[in-house]
């Protein structure tokens, strides 16, 4: 192959036996840099949302949780005739032929709390102390 020439746009010129092959440039790293950061500038704009959508999932499965917690309690209150001041354990509550089929797991690793029937379930992630930012509570709303 014997380089021709380059043309009006840059592109190099090869000839060979087989005819004319043109050769386009590849990308300069000031392009790939500039896709690079404008990857990058995407990514961090999008990527809090992200993570407060996590952590609402998190906060609304835990929250469906301690509703399910809270129901099996009432269901073993009147299976049992058990007065208000009682606290279930938890297994009384959930396993195989209970009231709650499998042992409820918070998804953010945090740890339920029966307590007595008059109180709530409760996680122990419980409330972030953020007062506008409701939507990842881990307590029944």
């Amino acid at each position: 192959m014997v380089l021709q020439g380059r043309n009006d746009q840059g592109e190099a010129r090869l000839m060979s036996r087989q005819g004319a092959i043109t050769l386009r440039h590849a990308f300069t790293l000031i392009e790939i840099m500039i896709v690079v950061l404008i990857i990058g500038i995407l990514l961090s704009v999008a990527a809090p949302n992200l993570i407060r959508v996590r952590e609402t999932a998190r906060a609304k499965a835990c929250q469906s949780n301690l509703h399910q917690i809270r129901g099996a309690k009432e269901h073993w209150a009147l299976t049992t005739k058990a007065e208000r001041t009682t606290t279930p354990l938890m297994t009384d509550l959930a396993g195989p032929g209970k009231f709650i089929r499998k042992m409820p797991e918070c998804p953010a690793s945090g740890v339920y709390y029966v307590n007595s029937l008059r109180m709530d379930p409760l996680c122990s992630l419980g409330d972030n102390a953020t007062p506008f930012e409701y939507y990842d509570d881990h307590i029944l709303p």
